[in-house]
This record gives structure tokens, sequence and C-alpha cells, in this order.
């Protein structure tokens, strides 16, 4: 999710020989792989493999800690695949507690099936990479069981971990600036997959980045960002578009605009207040000084939450990203993006009860607060407060439109006028709740923030039409990694982004995929005119 300030816990070429999946040496215990810094023995589920907890460069530890990453250390005999490898340090979303994980986390794990297509010979598989969400400052690769896209679309999907809050994204003057090592972690992660792909079956010509919310944001940067140029060959965008953005005092008073990205000096700055705090502000041995420090000092709310923005101005990201799509400059590679109806439910359900929207009142204050008495008046005849169950809904509905589903569709026509563009809306409002926090009154969730997740990964169980819309979806999802088009059998044709913005509404029941006009739908021509341009100048 992304990071609201304030609502925490609530909120090498490949080698000439190699082995294929289907022709992997298998043991008593599972398949064995020999990827290029040594053998790795998984397991198998049936119709799917795994291979968890494969390190991907070196414990960033000690040293390392705020360095980019290194290769792994070769390892001899054959490594148990068998589990995942420790999430990287972050604190508990939900419910008190102190740090958990472990700086030594740079780990992947990959699904794959467990042979050859049906009545095809064995051919390279696409491979889809998962940059998982959390605000950048939670989560881990191994919460994710991509066991229907693998199976079900005959893909190879690699879940990553990176660091995360300010064991990834700190920045100070010593460092140059703030060189984004969440980035820089993906980065390696993903010419793991270049060296590794096709000993498990996957095509490293064929690799598709996909990630939600902070996993959607990272996939934003490598768009735009130099340093990722041919690592990946298509990319899948959830909720987090490079203009994702929310109004000041949209859920608590006093909050400040949430902007993804900011300028790396910003960060720069924060990092020398951060080094100061802690007693680490001598003219020399600053970066001594904070290494040698315990990661429990550095793993607190403040500062896994204060380092959790991504900073551009340097060589690998150098311009904010929103920018960089206007202006043209990002691979060219084909885009599918897109929202839940509901994105601000999950965000507002958590400040509601502390800072209620009583009534109309309230509902027009919180307006005028965000977005000035000029542009709230405007809003105001736009989303009547009458036309919804509870301002508390109104207002969700405004919030979402404005600060996810108009900017992900800016940027759809930006990205489309160069590459090919698919846009989505998950508008299940019946969809399972998984994320263990408990019902709104006035507020139910609806599509809200992440909630189309269980129908592309195991999470939680669903109904048999939640369950045939998850086969739909796997199966556009997969074909687009395969293709660059997500087209699939017996659904209905997806129709690629322009003017109109017509997107594909994904809902269960016999009619429930269809096409919409998002623009309309959500008032974008209002927020393009009141409000489009708010982040910070690149």
């Amino acid at each position: 999710m992304p990071d609201m300030r304030g609502v925490r816990r609530r909120c090498a070429l490949l080698l000439p020989v190699v082995l294929l999946l289907s022709g992997a040496a298998a043991g008593p215990e599972g398949p064995v792989v020999d990827t290029d810094r040594g053998p790795v023995r998984g397991r198998t589920h049936g119709a799917y493999s795994t291979f968890e907890g494969i390190p991907f460069a070196a414990p960033p530890t000690g040293p390392r800690r705020w360095r980019l990453p290194e290769p792994a250390r070769r390892w001899e005999g054959v490594r148990d695949a068998g589990a995942p490898g420790s999430r990287c340090v972050q604190l508990p979303v939900l419910g008190p507690g102190g740090p958990v994980g472990s700086e030594d986390c740079l780990y992947l794990n990959v699904t794959a099936p467990a042979g050859p297509a049906p009545g095809t010979r064995p051919r390279p598989r696409p491979v889809m990479v998962w940059f998982h969400g959390g605000g950048f400052f939670s989560g881990s690769g191994d919460a994710y069981r991509p066991d229907r896209p693998a199976a079900r679309g005959d893909t190879v999907v690699v879940t990553v971990n990176y660091r995360l809050g300010v064991f990834g994204l700190f920045g100070h003057p010593k460092l140059g600036g703030a060189p984004a090592f969440a980035l820089a972690d993906q980065r390696a992660a993903l010419r793991w997959v270049r060296a590794n792909a096709v000993r498990f079956g996957g095509d490293p010509g064929n690799v598709t980045v996909f990630g939600e919310s902070a996993g959607a944001l990272s996939v934003c940067a490598h768009l735009t960002s130099p340093a990722s140029a041919g690592l990946f060959h298509r990319a899948i965008v959830q909720s987090g578009s490079c203009s994702t953005t929310t109004p000041p005092s949209a859920l608590l008073p006093g909050l400040g605009t949430y902007e993804p990205f900011v300028p790396a000096g910003r960060t720069a700055e924060e990092g020398v207040r951060a080094a100061a705090r802690l007693g680490c502000d001598r003219p020399s041995g600053v970066l001594d000084c904070l290494r040698a420090l315990d990661a429990r000092t550095l793993a607190t709310a403040d500062l896994m939450q204060r380092f959790s923005l991504v900073s551009y101005g340097d060589g690998a990201l150098p311009t904010e990203p929103r920018r960089a799509l206007q202006a043209g400059r990002f691979h060219r590679v084909p885009v599918l993006q897109g929202t839940t109806r509901d994105e601000i439910r999950l965000f507002l359900a958590q400040t509601l009860a502390a800072h209620p929207i009583g009534d109309e009142s309230a509902y027009r204050a919180r307006m005028e607060r965000s977005f000035g008495v000029g542009t709230a008046r405007a809003v105001a005849a736009a989303y009547p407060v009458a036309a919804y169950p509870t301002p508390a809904i109104a207002w969700a509905t405004l919030l979402t439109d404005a600060s996810f589903i108009c900017p992900t569709l800016r940027d759809g026509a930006a990205l489309g006028r160069h590459a090919p563009t698919y846009g989505y809306r998950f508008s299940d409002r019946g969809a399972p709740n998984f994320t263990g926090l408990p019902p709104v009154p006035g507020l139910p969730f609806g599509a809200a923030h992440g909630f189309e997740l269980p129908y592309l990964f195991t999470i939680t169980p669903l109904t048999e039409p939640q369950r045939r819309l998850a086969d739909r979806m796997a199966d556009y999802w997969t074909a687009f990694a395969r293709t660059g088009v997500p087209a699939a059998s017996g659904a209905p044709q997806w129709p690629r982004l322009g003017a109109s913005a017509r997107v594909l509404s994904l809902v269960p029941g016999a009619d429930g995929i269809r096409t919409v006009d998002a623009r309309a739908e959500h008032h974008c021509a209002l927020w393009d005119e009141r409000w489009p341009g708010v982040t910070t100048a690149g």
C-alpha cells in the first residue's frame, strides 16, 4: 500500500549447458535445477513446482548496508529451496510489536509448471517477475502464491524481496544523494532472471514485470529508468501509476500531500537530520557510525516511513516518472495498468473512527481543506453527498477518482502515444476482505485497494463466480505476458486505450467483464482541469 504518513500499521549470458525444469534432475525430495550460483532443490505440488529462498544478491549487511547489491556467493552442494528466505526488516503492519525480518533478505522464489504444456513440445515460457506492495516499508515476495498464473497460464513466476524503509530508500550526501537501493535490488533480481530463466524453463527474452501498490510504483520507476533498460519486455501496473498522489488532509487533518516520488536532495536532507538524531553527525565517519547501529535502532516507525519515498534526480531515475511519461521518455514496451473501483476505502476506513465524516458540512469542510474553496465547489456539484449512501462513501469515491483512477488514465494516455497500452478497473464490490481489518460502519470496503490480489494469487477462498473471474484474469494477465496482448479464449475482447479511455471492467458473472468509458464515469475532465499537477516539479 502507499505510505500515507501517519497511517502506519493500519495501513553474463546464459551458460551453454542449462537444465529445463521439465528435464531437471528429480530426487526423492524434489526437482534440482543448477543456477549460476549453484544447484537448488525445490518442491513439486502436482501441476507446478516451487523453488524458494534463492539468494539473488549478497546479504546487504554490515559494510554492505546502503550499498548497491553485489552478486551472491557460489555455494557447494545442493541448496535446499523448500522454504522462503528471511523477509526484509519491517514492522508489523497490524498490531503492536518490534521489527521483524532480517537485513539478510535478498531472496526470490520461483514457481513454474511441473512440465511442458500438454500436447506441445517443450519451449521457453514467459517469465513474470512480481514486486510486492507494502508502501516500501513492509511486505515480502513469499506472501504471494502464484500457482494460478504459473499452472493455468503456463508461465514462470518469480516473486522478489527488496530492502524496505530506511534500509532501502535512505539518502545522505555521503551516499551521493539517495540511490534507491530498493529499486537496485529489483534490478539485481531481474539480472538474476536474465541469467537463470532458461534453467527453470523460462524465456529470458520475454520478461514481464508486474506489481501492485508500491510494487506498481516500482514498475513505473523501471519504465522510466535508464538503468532498467533491457531487463524486461512488458509491464503490468496495478493500483500505483506514475501519477498516483493524494491531496493534503484527505485522511487525517494536517496530513500533507502524498507523493511517492520526491527529489533526491530532499531525501538526502532528511538523511542528514536523521543521522544527527542518531548521534552520527560528526564531519567524518557518518556512514561508518550509521552502519554500526543495530537494525532495531534504525527500524523505527518514523524512520521506516520517513524513508519510504522513491527519489529521483540521479542517473538511475533522472526525472520524476510522471513527467518522464508525459515527455515520452520511457521504455517502449507494452503496458497493462489499472485500479480497483474503490481504492481509497481501505485507507479511509483506518482513520474514520478518529475523524468521522458525519454530515454534509463535514464533507464540504474536507473538500475545502484538501482542494481549496473554488475546486471544492466544483467537486461538490459532481459528487453531491445525497447521491451516496453515506458522506464517507462520497468522500472515498471522489478521492479514488482524483488520486488513483484519473491519474492512471492520464498515464495511460501518455503511454499509449508510444506503446500498446491497456487499462482495467477491478470492480467486484463483493471481493473478500483478506486484510484482517474489521468492517467499518458506513464504509464497506467494496473493491478496495489490493482486493484484486486474491484473483491472481492464492490468498483466500473465492466463491465459484469469483473463481471463474480469477481464471479469466489469470488468462488475460498471462496472455499479455506471452504476447503483449491481453486476449483470452472465450473472453471479451480487451480494447487498447485510446482517446475515449475505454477500459475493461472486471466483475464476476456472465456479463461481468465489459468495457466502460472510465474517463466519463469518474469525472476525469474535472480532475484534469482542477487537480492534475500537484506533485513536486522535477
